[in-house]
């Protein structure tokens, strides 16, 4: 990408890639502020892009939901420019050896937990949380995480009537195989409840250094995803758990108990973990695990990787060339981001 974006930011350099299209680090010409910008083909089938701004746009004002500063056609391209945020805990995972002591779990599991409701509270869900769409801030907030990727997130009810969107099966997996909720490879349409499971995987993960269907071997996609649900349906969360606090298993027996249109219980599933601390004797002073190795700032960035999300879009073959709206106002009976 080449030239000043919105007549204000200027690409720097490619710092990430994605199924979406390409990200790099900016700076505003005027301020020396670094941003992110995030960029795909006007070519595209549907903008990923377009629907991930304006529901960043709904979101807006959240703890550890970063702005978006701009949006529009450049060239070829359609840009979305954000604050540019510190590394994602699957960096900072590979930083310290594929495995998180108990404290930085829980320390991140407490904003993780907080992150969620908070969309939730908004009517959405994200459909594909993992570590790399959570990050860490830069500077003063360094020890903030913040959840981003909202390109695949949806309504889960109407925000006029509260009507919560209804049961159906059939479904294409949506999300990353790895942590997606065994519903999700039912075909089960998601709900509240996915995303939580989903953060409990991602929980054992960074305690175990792995989870037990990773590098599964299939023929197909298909199989291999099979082969995924099957794993997690036939292993007991005691034996997945084990090693860890019993409240890790509670937490995802808890998640997996809950029924479609169920509110969660965030201030339980909270409270699991902070007793966990302070039973622990753990210090409430936010040092991770790799406090003592790296040093956010506003002027280093560590690489965003993304890994390619699954969904019935990417499949799409002849692009349209229909131009992009600025703005995108959500239909609710529009199916489209199913």
């Amino acid at each position: 990408m080449e030239g000043t974006v919105g007549n204000r930011y200027r690409p720097v350099k490619k710092i990430g890639s994605g199924s979406f299209g390409d990200i790099y680090l900016g700076v505003n010409k005027f301020t020396d502020e670094n941003v992110a910008i995030k960029a795909e083909s006007v070519r595209a089938e549907y903008s990923q892009l377009q629907h991930e701004t304006n529901v960043y746009k709904l979101l807006a004002g959240g703890a550890g939901i970063p702005r978006v500063k701009w949006f529009g056609v450049q060239g070829d391209y359609n840009v979305m420019v954000m604050d540019l945020l510190g590394p994602s805990l699957e960096d900072l995972f590979d930083l310290c050896n594929r495995k998180f002591s108990l404290k930085t779990v829980l320390l991140l599991a407490d904003q993780m937990i907080t992150r969620v409701e908070y969309i939730h509270s908004r009517d959405f869900i994200h459909r594909d949380l993992k570590p790399d769409n959570f990050l860490m801030g830069v500077g003063k907030r360094g020890n903030q995480v913040n959840l981003i990727d909202f390109g695949l997130a949806k309504r889960y009810c109407d925000p006029k009537t509260k009507f919560h969107i209804a049961y159906r099966e059939m479904k294409s997996l949506t999300g990353t195989a790895r942590y997606a909720s065994i519903n999700t490879h039912l075909g089960v349409e998601q709900s509240r409840r996915d995303d939580l499971e989903s953060l409990g995987y991602a929980f054992i993960y960074f305690l175990r250094g792995s989870l037990p269907w990773q590098g599964l071997k299939a023929a197909t996609k298909k199989q291999k995803y099979d082969r995924i649900m099957e794993k997690k349906m036939t292993e007991p969360t005691e034996f997945l758990c084990r090693g860890f606090p019993k409240e890790f298993a509670i937490y995802l027996n808890y998640s997996r108990s809950l029924r479609f249109d169920d509110k969660p219980d965030y201030d339980y599933l909270r409270k699991l973990f902070r007793d966990v601390f302070v039973r622990e004797g753990f210090a409430d002073n936010y040092e991770y695990d790799w406090s003592l190795k790296i040093s956010n700032s506003e002027e280093s960035a560590v690489p965003i990787k993304e890994e390619m999300a699954v969904n019935n879009h990417n499949a799409s073959s002849a692009p349209a060339t229909k131009p992009v709206n600025k703005y995108v106002n959500f239909d609710w009976d529009n199916d489209e981001f199913n």
